[in-house]
């Protein structure tokens, strides 16, 4: 099993209040300290780092190059074999791949710590350098596991600028739209051949996760007849094990000591699935004795096919293997190829929320979810706002404005290929944005076919036109959307009377556009119902962007004209007051005592 733990440490005590950060934040797993002192006594650090080297994926070290070289240089081996380190300076600066920056993926953490840490990734490998994909490496974004071939004779070729003999037969293609960042060939007479897909050999090869082992067997079946099972499969077929993605049985045998072992072992998810889903799969060879038993005419090629995903097929048909000297038990195993790929436990739908435009307004942990995707969806503009953070190896999704179900399924079905995908909304992603739309998706899957799913919180125009504006919400307000396009207009009505009866602070979204010019109108009169026509407001258009411009006006003479979709309207409430070009709403009414 791959390791998967990622530790921090320093030279002394002063950086731990950065490790902390980074623990907090997930971006490591594990603080290593001094245990009796502020500074690490003769060998200790070192005793540490050789206890966890051949356990650990990578360690985040704080302190000097020169320090940390010397201190991990009796620990290395070989290239394949060693974790990353990346070390940072005292002050989270800067973040330098030390070691593993492909194939162990120290430079992908220190881009994704860069990003939380508002730093700078310092990246001399000659792929950054010439702008070319990462070969050895770049798969590892889109959820591929590295095989078996010559890597060092390929990487050299690439960087002599070589063209490369390409053989995709598996896997998400769209990598390819990023091929003119080194020399890559469909047909070529080149000798440095990269193939992507299930099959073993014929060069440098990365798998994706497409193959799916429908398995079943006898209580207590042991556990190196499965292994035997899998083995003959895998060579008489030609397949990769690296390109397994999961193993799936009835949920019967959701407590079989051997499947849970030979999944853990692998560190493949293990996907029980209902007898009355495995009995609406039609499969080529369904058993009556299984169906009497379990309810199910068929467990390994019915539970690989639905594990695959929509439109799978089976690779290899169901097999039955029985006890040598030694063993007990029988078991079943089919093998079933996903339409491109299938790994909803390996990847994250990210929801960014990109803020009003501006990069410095964008949060750290926005930053770090960028740097860790492969790909961005999402509309265009939002996407160029963007546009100076993303990197050559990642791809861009454009959608349309109106298209924003498309846009959730696409960024949902990405991620359940395995793959680390951010979806972007401007503002804050949960307020107005795409958070609630690609949640209902994602609730609307399986349990089992759900990919990651985390938020990440951004400026809402909301935010952004107060702290411009002064402190207009300091008393309750509330956000109300005056575009009828999902909401019936009455409802909003209600809504607005509400506010004005409340006396509420009110932002209004989406205020007008040429398709509905006289819904604005309508609100100003709602709201003049519940405070006075000098209540100060707020047009706060094109926010964080070049063409920002934020006036003051009163309810009874507002503008209506200069309104438009890009403008955010914030009326004030009737204790509201604009003095010296700033707007405060006080933190108590008149005559009320403030504690």
């Amino acid at each position: 099993m791959t390791p998967r733990l990622i530790w921090g440490f320093s030279l002394s005590a002063k950086a731990l209040p950065l490790l902390r950060r980074l623990l907090d934040s997930g971006e490591i797993d594990r603080i290593a300290t001094p245990p009796e002192s502020d500074h690490w006594q003769s060998g200790e650090l070192s005793h540490l780092l050789s206890s966890e080297w051949d356990r650990s994926k990578a360690f985040v070290a704080v302190g000097a190059c020169g320090a940390i070289t010397r201190l991990i240089a009796p620990l290395l081996g070989s290239k394949q074999d060693d974790p990353a380190v990346v070390v940072l300076d005292e002050q989270g600066r800067y973040v330098i791949p030390l070691l593993g920056g492909h194939g162990a993926g120290g430079e992908a953490l220190a881009r994704s710590l860069a990003g939380r840490l508002q730093a700078e990734a310092v990246l001399t490998g000659s792929s950054n350098s010439q702008e070319r994909l990462a070969l050895d490496a770049f798969g590892q974004a889109w959820g591929w596991t590295r095989g078996e071939g010559h890597w060092d004779g390929l990487m050299k070729a690439a960087h002599r600028g070589e063209p490369v003999a390409l053989q995709h037969h598996h896997g998400n293609p769209r990598w390819q739209e990023l091929q003119g960042l080194t020399p890559i060939q469909q047909e070529s007479s080149s000798q440095e051949q990269l193939h992507v897909g299930v099959n073993r050999g014929g060069g440098c090869s990365w798998h994706p996760p497409s193959l799916w082992l429908g398995m079943g067997c006898e209580r207590n079946t042991s556990l190196s007849l499965l292994e035997r099972s899998l083995q003959t499969a895998l060579q008489e077929h030609n397949l990769a094990p690296e390109a397994i993605a999961g193993i799936a049985t009835a949920d019967r045998k959701a407590d079989e000591p051997a499947l849970l072992a030979l999944a853990a072992q692998h560190g493949w998810p293990l996907r029980c699935i209902p007898a009355e889903q495995l009995a609406g799969v039609v499969v080529p060879n369904p058993s009556a004795v299984v169906e009497a038993e379990l309810g199910t005419a068929s467990v390994a090629e019915a539970a690989a096919l639905l594990a695959a995903g929509p439109q799978s097929s089976l690779r290899v048909e169901k097999r039955i293997e029985r006890a040598a000297a030694g063993e007990q038990g029988a078991a079943t195993l089919a093998i079933s190829e996903a339409r491109t790929q299938w790994a909803p436990q390996r990847g994250t739908l990210h929801l960014i929320g990109s803020g009003p435009g501006q990069l410095d307004l964008l949060t750290p942990d926005a930053r770090a979810a960028l740097a860790q995707s492969c790909i961005w969806v999402g509309y265009g503009l939002y996407l160029d706002l963007l546009e100076p953070l993303r990197r050559p190896d990642q791809l861009r999704s454009d959608g349309q404005l109106t298209l924003e179900r498309e846009r959730c399924r696409e960024a949902l079905d990405l991620a359940c290929q395995g793959l680390s995908v951010a979806l972007v909304s401007s503002g804050d992603s949960g307020i107005y944005g795409m958070a609630g739309l690609a949640l209902e998706q994602w609730m609307a899957l399986d349990e089992a076919e759900r990919p990651g799913f985390q938020v990440h919180p951004g400026l809402s125009a909301l935010q952004v036109a107060a702290a411009r504006a002064g402190a207009p919400l300091m008393h309750d307000f509330c956000t109300i959307s005056l575009s009828d396009r999902l909401t019936p207009w009455e409802v909003i009505e209600r809504r607005l009377k509400a506010a004005a009866q409340g006396d509420f602070v009110v932002a209004l979204y989406n205020p007008r556009s040429q398709g509905r010019h006289w819904q604005l109108e309508r609100a100003q009169e709602l709201l003049l119902q519940g405070r006075p026509e000098t209540t100060p407001v707020v047009l706060a258009r094109q926010l964080g962007r070049p063409e920002e411009a934020v006036t003051f006006h009163t309810l009874g003479a507002l503008p209506i004209a200069e309104v438009d979709m890009l403008t955010l309207v914030l009326v004030g409430n009737s204790t509201s007051r604009v003095e010296g070009g700033r707007m405060v709403t006080p933190r108590g009414y008149p005559g009320a005592e403030l504690n």
